[in-house]
């Protein structure tokens, strides 16, 4: 089973930056793709970004292209997400999460964390 733990959520303003980070342990080899989602106030869990084990496939959610970068570190059995020019609308609690398969989707994702909150003020 493994096990992911999140970090580095907070309040920032409008504009500002954050990264998040998540902490894998457990038997990682099986987290070959890795991912964040996000859960808004009222809303459903959504895709935000995944990243492939070697880092050469990535993709994002069109609403954060351009203003998320998405990178792990295999050595240290990280994930992190850098968030920049955040948006009011960004705010939400964010989930990291793995699987064998590209986690783009809910069904793609074999492991969750438990979410950190982001919160983005005027």
């Amino acid at each position: 089973q493994v096990q992911l733990v999140e970090s580095g959520g907070g309040l920032v303003q409008a504009g500002g930056s954050l990264r998040l980070s998540c902490a894998a342990s457990g038997p990682t080899a099986s987290a070959h793709f890795m991912g964040w989602f996000r859960r808004a106030p009222g809303k459903e869990r959504e895709f935000v970004a995944f990243i492939s084990w070697s880092g050469g496939n990535t993709d994002y959610a069109d609403f954060v292209k351009g203003r998320f970068t998405i990178s792990r570190d295999n050595a240290k059995n990280m994930l992190y997400l850098q968030m920049n020019s955040l948006k009011i609308e960004d705010t939400a609690v964010y989930y990291c999460a793995a699987g064998r398969l590209p986690v783009s989707r809910t069904s793609r994702v074999d492991y969750w964390g438990q979410g950190t909150q982001v919160t983005v003020s005027s």
